[in-house]
C-alpha cells in the first residue's frame, strides 16, 4: 500500500512539475511577446520622434518665412498707399491746373477779341 501511495505521490509530483514547467514556459513566452512588442513600439517611437523633430524644424522655417513675407507685404501696402495718395494729389493738381488754364484762356480770348 505504501508503495502505491508513494507511486501515486511521485506521479502527482511529476504532474505538478510538468504543469509548473508548462506554466513557466507559457509565462516566458508571454514575456517574450511583450518584449517584442515593446521593441517594436520603441522603434516606432524613435521614428515618430525623428519625424516630430523634422516637422518642428519645418514649422520653424515656415513661421520665419511667413514673418518675412508679412513684413514685405506690409511694405508693399505702405508703398501702394503712399503712391495712391500722391497720385490723387497729382490728379487734384491736374484738375486745378486745367481750370486755371481754361479761365486764363477765356480771359485772353476776351482781351484779344475786338469790342464792337
Amino acid at each position: 500500500m505504501q508503495t502505491m501511495q508513494m507511486s501515486q505521490s511521485g506521479a502527482s509530483l511529476q504532474n505538478y512539475n510538468n504543469e509548473l514547467v508548462k506554466c513557466l514556459q507559457d509565462l516566458k513566452s508571454k514575456r517574450d511577446a511583450v518584449h517584442k512588442e515593446m521593441s517594436n513600439e520603441e522603434r516606432e517611437k524613435s521614428r515618430v520622434q525623428k519625424q516630430l523633430a523634422e516637422l518642428t524644424e519645418q514649422l520653424h522655417r515656415l513661421n520665419e518665412s511667413i514673418s518675412q513675407k508679412q513684413q514685405a507685404k506690409n511694405e508693399y501696402d505702405k508703398t501702394i498707399q503712399e503712391t495712391e495718395a500722391a497720385y490723387m494729389k497729382i490728379l487734384e493738381s491736374s484738375q486745378t491746373l486745367l481750370h486755371v488754364l481754361k479761365r486764363e484762356s477765356q480771359n485772353l480770348v476776351k482781351k484779344t477779341t475786338p469790342r464792337s
